[in-house]
């Protein structure tokens, strides 16, 4: 029997429920507000990493000066349940507050599909 790719994508994610999720948070910013974000987000990340089910979390800069998101969030957590938790504590933390013209707009993921 032939499985097809919706299908199999969520067979997938109802048997990985309790697997560790990736956070992928992107950041539209000025490029000159890129300073500012990556010190709001060491602040953010102190809180983060303190929470139950913080696994890790690396941000990444883009090398264009023109590229649509300047940051990029790429963080690891036990569950996704774990992280929303977590970002409950940072929002009300106040840790964390994009100003405006800042787009930040996360998502969770998990691997579907790996080499």
């Amino acid at each position: 029997m032939k499985t097809t790719f919706a299908a199999a994508t969520l067979a997938h994610l109802a048997t990985a429920a309790a697997a560790d999720v990736t956070l992928i948070n992107v950041f539209e910013v000025p490029r000159e507000d890129a300073a500012e974000v990556v010190s709001a987000w060491e602040a953010a990340g102190d809180v983060m990493a303190a929470q139950p089910g913080y696994i890790s979390t690396a941000l990444h800069a883009a090398l264009d000066d023109g590229a649509r998101f300047q940051l990029i969030n790429i963080a690891k957590w036990e569950s996704a349940a774990a992280f929303r938790a977590a970002s409950e504590a940072l929002r009300t933390s106040g840790a964390f507050r994009p100003k405006e013209g800042w787009v930040v707009t996360p998502g969770l993921y998990q691997v579907l599909r790996a080499d």
